[in-house]
């Protein structure tokens, strides 16, 4: 076996976390041996680019510590260099002088788009290995050909029971065939969803959700709707020809596929050996025990049980979680390309622990359990969580907990969305949305990682085994990968359960989980922030139909209010369902209520008894904060369907001020609108419209709003805030990360030196 003394290794999948190791790995290790890195483009940046700011990441921290930045710099000049290509897309030129090719590159997702996973999985291995067949054919016959390292996985072997070789993968499965049903599903399913069908539903949910907002609002849900829907069936298609073939999942069927691939294209011509490992995680050793980058196939797993949420999870007490740190890999797959087979006998090795030093389900279990009884996780400044204990109820019992939980939660959700808004309804609106979370979760795993922990297979690996005897005894120890040598206790409990929970300690410890802080407001003394309000609801505790109300029993003899009130209440049914249809439809029935009103005597009415009503029932807390944007420097713009006579005593707040105008007729209101309400979306086109006139930069201005027909105009600001949200307000606000803030209105005395200083 050589040690890769002066060898040129093509790598792919360099900024993955395997290539990563690897990379470090040949860069710290292996002072003779050059690397070629196939890289894309992201953006802007170069591949070159990604490179330079990838050997600034953790993995390569020790070895930088170690020989000093320059020293990192010079090596990488002098041995790597990098090649701008994307496989599954481009045509790349490779070096005439490889010696080996690693290729790890590959989609690792486990439901992506059944396109996706074959663009990358099976077309990228053909356009790569194609290359390299060009450039062998290219070059002088004298020197060898480049040994193939082939990286993929264990469970290529797919859903079975037993013990599985190290060898070729017995399937009948035509690699060509089904690359291009793959390629030819997007545009199929694309067809498919402009279909009447699709396309009704799409448009029905969208109504139903958005119709409040406006049509453009409507159509561009039912069109994200069209997408999402298009993404679920891609990824439904995948899932179920892999099902369908004996595979769990279109990953490992794309995997699988891509080993067909390279044998068909290298056996004869090449050395090709296949490297299949398992579920990699978090190193033992190196670079430094317990580096690893993002999170891997266990790991949300884990931290979703120590955070709480996974109650119970699909798996076998008994069954084997291949667990193989990352460092492992690493090792073996250098020692691989270090030992070409020939060239008609591909070579394929298993390297995981199942085999010879298993890890079951309920031990993994038993071990996280413990790490979070000693350690729990913070529970957002409300103490620490305590953790479940699984008593491994089997998939069929979980599935009916799932089913259960989601219908109890989907109807729980139907009344809250029809409930008061206040804040016992959005306490509840919290606690459901936790709920689901869970549920989401623990759906969404079950589904993809039910297999893997319900798996009764064992992947055999005498001959890596053989590989790593065949070591001399002094490289055994740094660069040896018998897996029998974990400890899974000390691996887990003090390597890899504190490695994967740190990010999150430290961003959970002393913080609530609250979005009721409001952003801070930066000063713009030209007048190009904008800070938008709603009133009803946002600036006073009243709406539509309080404060005509107010107006109209202030104007009748108390003899009669009881028929003005029972013409409201018989009226009401109607108002509500306009309100459901359309918040411009409601406004344009209401205000017939206005007709024969004097106009004059209206305005003389607000003046001596409303006004002091209306600011009685503002929110304080509203007041301050327009006030705060006047001292800012920002443009206040109050934007309300009420009638504009009636929101006079408060117009001195602000800059602008854009209300209802009712039609007059000889001094009489006629009980129309003078023009279109400004509701949803159209209060969001005219947002646009002042800020363009005034100059304002509507992604550093500020918008605030209690209603989901309010939604077009928050979306519209770069700093929107949900105030006495209704439900479906405060949902999106939630999901969307706004801050959300609770304004009281308190019984101010007329005259009070609040208001008097407010105004």
């Amino acid at each position: 076996m050589s040690h890769l003394d002066g060898e040129h290794i093509l790598l792919t999948g360099g900024t993955g976390f395997l290539g990563q190791a690897l990379l470090e790995k040949l860069l710290s290790t292996y002072p003779t041996t050059r690397v070629t890195l196939l890289v894309r483009r992201r953006g802007s940046s170069s591949g070159a680019d990604r490179l330079r700011t990838l050997l600034k990441r953790p993995v390569f921290g020790t070895w930088r510590e170690a020989v000093g930045a320059d020293a990192v710099a010079a090596t990488v000049a002098e041995r790597v260099r990098v090649i701008d290509g994307e496989l599954g897309s481009t045509e790349v030129t490779l070096p005439d002088d490889l010696s080996a090719v690693i290729h790890a590159a590959s989609t690792v997702s486990f439901d992506p788009p059944i396109d996706d996973a074959f663009r990358t999985n099976v077309q990228g291995v053909v356009d790569l290995y194609d290359a390299v067949a060009r450039t062998r054919n290219e070059r002088t016959h004298s020197s060898p050909p480049p040994h193939v390292i082939h990286v993929s996985t264990a469970y290529v072997a797919g859903a079975r029971k037993g013990v599985v070789p190290e060898r070729s993968l017995d399937h009948d499965a035509v690699w060509r065939t089904e690359l291009a049903a793959a390629r030819a599903a997007r545009e199929s399913v694309e067809w498919d969803s402009r279909r009447p069908a699709v396309l009704r539903r799409a448009l029905a949910d969208a109504r139903k959700d958005h119709g409040k907002s406006g049509p453009q609002s409507t159509a561009a849900a039912a069109e994200q709707r069209r997408v999402e829907w298009v993404e679920k069936q891609l990824v439904e298609y995948g899932r179920l020809r892999a099902q369908s073939l004996g595979w769990p999942d279109v990953y490992t069927f794309t995997k699988a596929l891509g080993e067909r691939v390279a044998e068909e294209k290298l056996t004869g011509a090449m050395p090709l050996s296949v490297v299949r490992p398992a579920i990699v995680e978090s190193s033992l050793r190196y670079p430094f025990p317990g580096w690893i980058d993002g999170f891997k196939m266990a790991d949300p797993l884990i931290l979703a049980y120590g955070r709480g949420i996974l109650p119970e999870f699909p798996g076998l007490p008994d069954g084997v979680l291949d667990v193989i740190p990352v460092d492992i890999v690493v090792n073996a797959t250098l020692a691989v390309a270090a030992a070409p087979p020939p060239v008609d006998e591909p070579a394929y090795y298993h390297v995981g622990s199942g085999s010879r030093n298993p890890l079951t389900f309920r031990g993994i279990h038993d071990t996280v359990q413990e790490y979070f009884t000693e350690h729990p996780m913070p529970d957002g400044g409300r103490g620490q969580i305590k953790v479940p204990e699984w008593t491994f109820p089997g998939a069929k019992r979980v599935e009916r907990m799932l089913r259960t939980g989601e219908k109890a939660l989907s109807v729980a959700q139907k009344a809250l969305l029809s409930a008061p808004a206040n804040k016992r309804t959005r306490h509840w609106q919290d606690d459901l949305t936790k709920q689901q979370d869970k549920l989401d979760f623990l759906r969404k795993y079950s589904e993809l990682y039910g297999v893997y922990t319900e798996a009764e297979v064992i992947y055999t690996d005498s001959k890596l085994l053989a590989l790593h005897r065949a070591l001399p005894d002094e490289r055994t120890e740094e660069h040896g990968f018998d897996a029998a040598i974990i400890d899974w206790h000390h691996y887990l409990q003090e390597v890899h359960y504190p490695a994967i929970t740190a990010t999150m300690r430290k961003a959970t410890t002393g913080r609530r989980t609250s979005s009721s802080a409001l952003p801070p407001l930066k000063r713009a003394p030209d007048g190009g922030v904008v800070a938008v309000f709603d009133l009803e609801g946002t600036i006073v505790a009243s709406n539509v139909i309080e404060t005509y109300l107010l107006a109209k029993l202030c104007d009748l003899p108390r003899a009669g209010w009881p028929a003005e009130l029972a013409d409201l209440v018989r009226r009401m049914p109607r108002y509500l369902a306009a309100e459901r249809r359309d918040r411009g439809e409601f406004l344009r029935t209401f205000v017939r209520r206005y007709e024969g009103a004097d106009e004059a005597g209206l305005a003389r009415l607000v003046k001596h008894h409303l006004g002091d009503a209306l600011l009685r029932r503002s929110h304080p807390e509203a007041i301050r904060q327009v006030r705060k944007h006047r001292a800012a420097g920002h443009r206040t713009v109050l934007i309300t369907g009420t009638v504009d006579v009636l929101v006079q005593p408060i117009a001195g707040l602000f800059d602008e001020v854009v209300a209802s105008r009712l039609h007059v007729r000889d001094g009489r209101f006629s009980g129309f609108l003078e023009s279109p309400p400004l509701v949803g979306e159209a209060r969001a086109a005219w947002l646009r419209r002042y800020a363009e006139t005034v100059g304002a930069d509507l992604t550093e201005s500020y918008g605030y709003g209690d209603s989901y027909s309010d939604r077009p105009l928050l979306e519209a600001v770069g700093h929107p805030v949900a105030v006495n949200p209704d439900p479906h307000l405060y949902r999106h606000a939630k999901s969307r990360r706004w801050p959300v803030a609770h304004w009281k209105a308190y019984t101010l005395p007329v005259g009070d030196a609040f208001v008097e200083t407010a105004l």
